[in-house]
């Protein structure tokens, strides 16, 4: 049967459209018995939901937005795939924006999305997010908001992140373990929350073994501007780090190619270990030791979390979420 409608699959079943339609939503109102009749028959007849009149009915576009820094960190790359898993599973629709690590480009994104263009929104804020009326005018219009990896401390919202300060703690740790005593600390952004407990968990590390904390050792680049690998070369000549600790993939490829270009040996001279999620990074030479965040995890539990509260299922509605990293030793900090 082609383009089967709710209320004709209700009533080969002898059910209500009401009843059929709450158990192909899943809702909790239906015994599970039921769910099982109407989701076998519409498998069976192909029957395919109207977004469109869903909408009309129940004033939900079934769309969520994704808004993330940069597409091309291989860390928000695994959070798309996380998310597009389960909105596929759950049927709904994902429109994806990159802020480009600019505060002001993200307010527009989010003014273009009040006014029921979708029911949801996740987010990552920018390095450049410091305001947060944008964000609060969305929970004002009654827009969904889960916010995940660089969040916003004081807005009362689900967050979901991982555990930035006792991953970055246990990663300068096994640099001390390594013999390093001087290891550079290098940011990309000042006010993010992640790169803000990364350094703690650094500075942690370095209070435990009695290592004194040397502030020239913590340098900051801006992540939206180009790197430059000028500047980064004379940090490293200058200090002569034995470690370095990078917040960071791209910092660390471009340590890579400095020690390269000014003749350091990795591991032998300086140790290298950062925040990554980058395929090669076993197939580097050395191979690169890397703190990996579970980032398609997170993208499906920030997916789900959005869902539940969109329709309206049992669940905390505030709560902080923290998915504990992986640290990944390789030949870097050998």
């Amino acid at each position: 049967m082609n383009n089967i409608t709710l209320k004709q699959l209700a009533h080969q079943l002898g059910l209500s459209v009401s009843t059929v339609s709450r158990a192909l939503t899943d809702s909790y109102e239906i015994n599970i018995e039921t769910k099982k009749r109407v989701q076998k028959l519409a498998k069976e007849l192909n029957y395919q939901p109207n977004p469109f009149a869903s909408f009309l009915r129940k004033h939900k576009s079934k769309t969520i937005a994704l808004i993330i820094p940069e597409i091309s960190n291989n860390f928000f790359s695994l959070v798309i795939k996380g998310v597009e898993s389960i909105c596929q599973e759950k049927d709904y629709y994902v429109l994806i924006y990159e802020s480009h690590e600019n505060f002001a480009k993200e307010v527009r994104i989010t003014n273009h999305l009040i006014g029921g263009r979708v029911d949801g929104v996740l987010i990552s804020v920018s390095a450049e997010t410091q305001q947060t009326d944008h964000l609060k005018t969305l929970i004002e219009r009654k827009i969904n908001l889960v916010m995940f990896d660089r969040v916003i401390e004081d807005m009362n919202v689900v967050k979901v992140a991982s555990n930035d300060f006792e991953s970055s703690l246990e990663a300068t740790e096994h640099l001390i373990k390594r013999g390093c005593k001087k290891i550079l600390f290098l940011k990309a952004g000042e006010n993010l929350s992640t790169m803000q407990n990364r350094l703690k968990g650094y500075q942690a590390a370095l209070k435990k073994y009695n290592i004194d904390f040397n502030d020239s050792l913590v340098r900051t680049f801006n992540p939206s501007e180009e790197l430059n690998l000028n500047e980064l070369e004379d940090i490293i000549q200058n200090i002569k780090p034995d470690a370095i600790f990078c917040t960071v993939e791209n910092l660390a490829i471009a340590c890579y190619d400095v020690c390269q270009k000014v003749n350091i040996k990795i591991p032998d001279e300086i140790k290298i270990i950062t925040f990554s999620n980058l395929k090669v990074a076993r197939h580097l030479n050395p191979s690169l030791s890397t703190i990996s965040q579970p980032a398609f995890e997170i993208g499906q539990t920030i997916a789900n979390l959005l869902i539940d509260q969109i329709e309206e299922k049992e669940t905390e509605q505030m709560k902080d979420i923290t998915i504990s990293s992986t640290l990944i030793k390789r030949d870097s900090t050998k």
